[in-house]
Formats: structure tokens, sequence, C-alpha cells
């Protein structure tokens, strides 16, 4: 549970930092509401992606750490 946490936070600041990127430098200020509620849509896209798809890869990467880890102590017994 606490490794999930781990891996959520890391995907959450990807996402936020993915978000306001994409809001700060390719979305310009939107004329209409349609126009706001589109870019903040394209936004939470790609900001939900980029979280999720970064906290995958951290947690994949820490199960392959453990299994090494687990290979290394069986061969040493």
């Amino acid at each position: 549970m606490k490794d999930a946490f781990k891996q959520g936070i890391i995907g959450g600041i990807m996402g936020f930092i993915m978000s306001f990127v994409m809001n700060y430098f390719l979305i310009p200020f939107p004329d209409t509401l349609l126009g706001n509620a589109i870019g903040n849509g394209m936004s939470g896209l790609l900001s939900g992606f980029m979280g999720g798809f970064i906290g995958l890869l951290a947690y994949l990467n820490q199960v392959k750490k453990q299994k090494l880890e687990t290979t290394k102590q069986s061969k040493n017994e």
C-alpha cells in the first residue's frame, strides 16, 4: 500500500507538470466557454494519461528491482 501511494504521488506530480505546461504554453486563453471546456478536457486527458503512465513505469521498475534482489538472495543461499 505504501509503495502504491509513492507511485501515485510520482504520477500525480508528472500529470500536474504536463497539465501546467500544456495550459501555459500550448493552449492560449480561450475566447469562448466552449473553447475553455475543450482546452481543459484536452489538458485533463493528457495529464491523466501521463500521470498514469509514469506511475505505472515507476511501479514496474520497483517490481523489477525487487525480483532482482530476490534472485540474488536465492543464489547466495
